[in-house]
Formats: C-alpha cells, sequence, structure tokens
C-alpha cells in the first residue's frame, strides 16, 4: 500500500471546473507542438494522468473565479516527462490564457544547467510553431539571461538559478521550481516565495524527485505536502502529488514500480532499464539506493549510503596465497594525527586478484579508553596481531616507516601513495632514500573514479582480505556521499567511526588496477594487434 499515492488521477472521479478553466488549459496545451512528438504535425502529447494534473489546478475556482490552487508539488521520479510539462505549464502562463500583461513566470532551479533544461524544452516547443514564433522573442546567447518574450504585451518567461544575482524585486505571476531536492541553500526560494504575494493568484509548482534527510528545503516542502493529502492540514491552497514510495516497500515489486511511475505504462521508459537497475541494486548499495531514490521515490533518511553491502564484502574472507613474495605491489598510507589510527595498506597483484595486506597503527597508552570510546576491541585486537600498538601516548612513525621499509622488501613496490595530510614525517626519509613515494589528493576529482574501480574488483569477487577484522571494521563504517553529479566521495558514517583502512585501500587499489590498465596498453602484442607496427 502507497499511504499518498494521489489515486484521484487515475480513478476517473470529477474534478470542479465551473468556470472552464480548466479545459481551456488543456485545449491549449493541446495546440502545442514538441520537437519530439511521434503524433501528427508534433502534435504536444498529453496523456491521460498529465490532463487530470492540469484539470485540477486550473478547474477548481472560487465563487469570484479566483484560482483555488495556489501551490503544488509534484513528486514524480525520473523519467516521467516533467521538463515536458514545466515546459508546456510555463507557455500557459507566457503565451497561453494564464498569461498575465507584462506579467513574469520563472523557470528556478539549483544551477543554470537545470534551468536551461527547461528553457531549452519551452523554446523547443516555441520553435516547432512558426506562428507562434512569430510572435515573441526568445533571448537564448551563451552565457546571457534566458528569456521569451511575447511581443504582444510583455509577458515573458526566464529561467533563473541560484548561481546567478538574487531574485529579490521580482514579481511573478508563475514560478515552476525545478528538482528542489538538490537545491544547496534557501536564498533563490526565500526570494521567490516571499515575491509571489505581490500578485493575485499566482502559482507556485514545486516538481521534483526524493531527497536525502530532513535538514532541507525541499523536505519541508514535502512533508507539509504529505500532511495535507493525509488531511492533517486543511490546506486547499496546496495541491499535493506524490508518487513515492515508501522506505520500508520492496524495492524489487514490478507492480511498485508502476504505481509511482504513471508514465511507465505508457513507455515513458524501459521496463528493462528499470529491471537491470533492480539488478545492479542487488550487490551493490549505492546502486541500490539510487534506484529507489531517483526512479522509486523514496525519500532517503540518510544524506549518505554505505559504501559496499559487507555480505559481498566478505566474500573476500579467504586465505592469501603463500607464493606471493616480490609480486608487484601498491601501497596506500592514511596517515593520522599523532593520537589516532594509522593505516597502511598493501595491494599485492596476483593474475586477477586484489591481494591485501593492511597493517595499522595506535599509541599503545589508553588502549582500553579507546577500546570504550570507539566500542571496538583495541586491546584484543593488539594482542592479536591485528594492531600494532607503538609504545606512548602518540604514534611512532618510525614504526610505520619501517612497516613500509619492510613491504618494499617483500614485494616489488611499484607506489607507495599518501593522503598528503600529516604524511612528511613518513614521506619524507622514504622519499630521500629513492622509495617512489606519491601523493593522492582526497577530492572527488581523484576519489569518485577509485571508488567505481575499488567496488568494480569487490563486486567481481577478486578483492581478497583474509577476513582482516580491523579493516573490515573501516570499511562497514565508511558513508559515501554523492553529489548531484554523482560524483562519490568517502565519509565517516559517525564522528567517532574510523575508516582510515578504506581510505588506504581506494588509493593502493586504485592504483594497482591504474597499472593494469596502462600495461595493457604497452604490450608489444597489444601494439601489434592494433596495427601501430
Amino acid at each position: 500500500m502507497i499511504p499518498n499515492l494521489p489515486k484521484w488521477i487515475f480513478d476517473g472521479s470529477p474534478i470542479a471546473d465551473p468556470f472552464g478553466y480548466g479545459e481551456r488549459a488543456v485545449a491549449f496545451l493541446r495546440l502545442l507542438r514538441h520537437p519530439k512528438s511521434t503524433a501528427p504535425r508534433h502534435a504536444f502529447t498529453l496523456d491521460k494522468w498529465q490532463e487530470r494534473i492540469v484539470r485540477a489546478i486550473y478547474g477548481p475556482r472560487h465563487p469570484d473565479g479566483s484560482r483555488i490552487v495556489k501551490n503544488v508539488v509534484l513528486l514524480l521520479p525520473r523519467g516521467n516527462r516533467k521538463t515536458s510539462l514545466a515546459a508546456a505549464l510555463s507557455l500557459l502562463h507566457t503565451i497561453g490564457p494564464e498569461r498575465r500583461p507584462g506579467g513574469e513566470a520563472i523557470f528556478a532551479a539549483s544551477d543554470r544547467q537545470q534551468a536551461g533544461l527547461g528553457f531549452r524544452e519551452a523554446a523547443g516547443i516555441i520553435r516547432q510553431d512558426k506562428r507562434v514564433l512569430e510572435a515573441v522573442r526568445i533571448y537564448d546567447a551563451h552565457n546571457s539571461v534566458k528569456k521569451i518574450q511575447l511581443r504582444k504585451d510583455g509577458t515573458f518567461l526566464e529561467a533563473i538559478s541560484g548561481e546567478g544575482a538574487p531574485a529579490h524585486g521580482r514579481t511573478p505571476a508563475f514560478v515552476f521550481v525545478d528538482e528542489l531536492h538538490v537545491w544547496k541553500n534557501a536564498e533563490l526560494w526565500k526570494a521567490l516565495t516571499s515575491a509571489l504575494p505581490k500578485t493575485k493568484g499566482s502559482l507556485m509548482i514545486v516538481a521534483t524527485t526524493s531527497g536525502r534527510g530532513q535538514e532541507n528545503i525541499a523536505f519541508e516542502i514535502v512533508e507539509r505536502a504529505r500532511k495535507v493529502a493525509r488531511g492533517e492540514i486543511n490546506d486547499p491552497s496546496l495541491l499535493p502529488i506524490l508518487f513515492e514510495t515508501p522506505a520500508d516497500a520492496d524495492w524489487r515489486d514490478e507492480s511498485l514500480w508502476y504505481a509511482v511511475n504513471p508514465g511507465l505504462a505508457l513507455g515513458y521508459q524501459d521496463i528493462e532499464g528499470l529491471r537491470q537497475l533492480a539488478r545492479d541494486g542487488e550487490t551493490s548499495i549505492t546502486a541500490r539506493e539510487t534506484f529507489r531514490q531517483y526512479n522509486l521515490n523514496v525519500w532517503l533518511d540518510h544524506s549518505t549510503d554505505p559504501f559496499i553491502d559487507m555480505a559481498v564484502y566478505d566474500r573476500g574472507d579467504r586465505p592469501l596465497p603463500s607464493d606471493i613474495d616480490r609480486l608487484p605491489c601498491w601501497i596506500g598510507v592514511d596517515m593520522s594525527v599523532t593520537t589516532d589510527l594509522t593505516a597502511v595498506v598493501a595491494c599485492v597483484r596476483k593474475g586477477d586478484e586484489f591481494l591485501i595486506v593492511p597493517h595499522f597503527f595506535v599509541p599503545a597508552d589508553n588502549l582500553r579508553t579507546r577500546t570504550d570510546r570507539d566500542g571496538v576491541p583495541y586491546v584484543e585486537w593488539a594482542q592479536q596481531g591485528f594492531i600494532t600498538a607503538t609504545p606512548g601516548n602518540v604514534i611512532d612513525y618510525g614504526a610505520v616507516e619501517a612497516c613500509i621499509r619492510g613491504l618494499c622488501e617483500r614485494f616489488d613496490v611499484r607506489e607507495i601513495g599518501f593522503d598528503p595530510a600529516y604524511a612528511q614525517p613518513v614521506m619524507g626519509p622514504l622519499t630521500d632514500d629513492g622509495f617512489p613515494c606519491a601523493t593522492i589528493r582526497q577530492g572527488w576529482v581523484t576519489q569518485s573514479p577509485a571508488l567505481n574501480e575499488l567496488e568494480r574488483v569487490i563486486l567481481a569477487g577478486n578483492f581478497v582480505h583474509a577476513g582482516h577484522p580491523v579493516l573490515r571494521w573501516c570499511f562497514d563504517n565508511v558513508a559515501i556521499h554523492t553529489d548531484s553529479a554523482g560524483n562519490r566521495t568517502m565519509h565517516k558514517g559517525k564522528s567517532r567511526d574510523r575508516i582510515d583502512g578504506a581510505v588506504a585501500t581506494w588509493m593502493a587499489v586504485s592504483r594497482a588496477a591504474a597499472a593494469e590498465a596502462q600495461s595493457m596498453y604497452d604490450r608489444d602484442s597489444f601494439s601489434n594487434e592494433m596495427g601501430f607496427f
């Protein structure tokens, strides 16, 4: 059961339209043409579920003819042609019967690129009809204001974003807010919402996919819409249209996919594509959470994902081969402040396997206090040899350096990668002695592709770690932050968590994988096969 699903969109129940304004809006939209439409003469496709939404917004009126609905919250998964509907409704208020002479219609998004999507869609619709094109001016030069203006009375549609100049001083009659869940701050939102009451009968439509966490504007707006949908708040001016999935629903259930994606049955999305995303989600938590958030509209209650399903990680709990000495090796080092955990992780390559040899260091003093603080058995780990507890209350950097030198004696070490933070006391002497040291930056530019490589290796079953408990604890603590562009970075799940071993691992494994890819192209046989010689 989906509690807030807008059943009225599909049940054929009557929608009030005492003055015929709902019918007028529908008729106008059907006159438009869309460049991607397959209908005769590229007629704009307004499917039944979309038509019901339009009628519900523009039909119901007060006795004086003013519109009842002032705010719409449309929660819709990706792939349901939200941008096309946004463009059409924006034109309804710019060149259509809902326009106000000299009025402003605004397409608002978090950044210029997103705002430009809706604008280009609207401009594309206009350019399909020569008569409409002659009646407007389109301003869309590169790095300039994006605006469509009706010559007759100066009504205009403009795309604005949170990256641009402040929007104070506006008097919009219509605002379409796109993907509110990724808006980085509230400044543009405050400017627009405070400006709407300047114009009688103004309308704001918020259309977004689900977001993450509760500390953001989008959650506040969607939560109020939920309360209206449930009848907890009586507000006829807000129309909630919430195609969302409860967090505890079975995300593998295809009937659920159809219920929350109104365009799926009409062929908007590829069902086989969704099935592949769901299969990916069986083994990758990141893929699963992405599918749940964007394709099923589950509002996730956390801002970050785990990196890998630990059941998948545990498949690498296999003994390391005995014949690995002198094999190619890459080392990742995550140095800490002198009182925390330091990790040195060697990644040894043997065939397709990435063999992980981790070493950890902590100060010996107050080891039991650390056990209480972090909730893990440091004392037992030290006794069992999984952690080196160096004498005193700070880490002995000499012990870390000696460990790395020992690994270089045992393996054919190709590179020692250091997180630049706190690295110099160990990296400096090694560099002076000619060891192959390098710094690896920790930002998303470096980390996101490296995490993709590490995830690939783990999912392929080629990641062998022999069940090292400290390394497992570090991986279990990892939370992945994914930005709006899909770039990923590692973070601690909680402030007390330690992820040093996982950080050192992605450095080592990604460099080993990169070296493998490079060596493939360096092979003489590869050059001959490609006809280079």
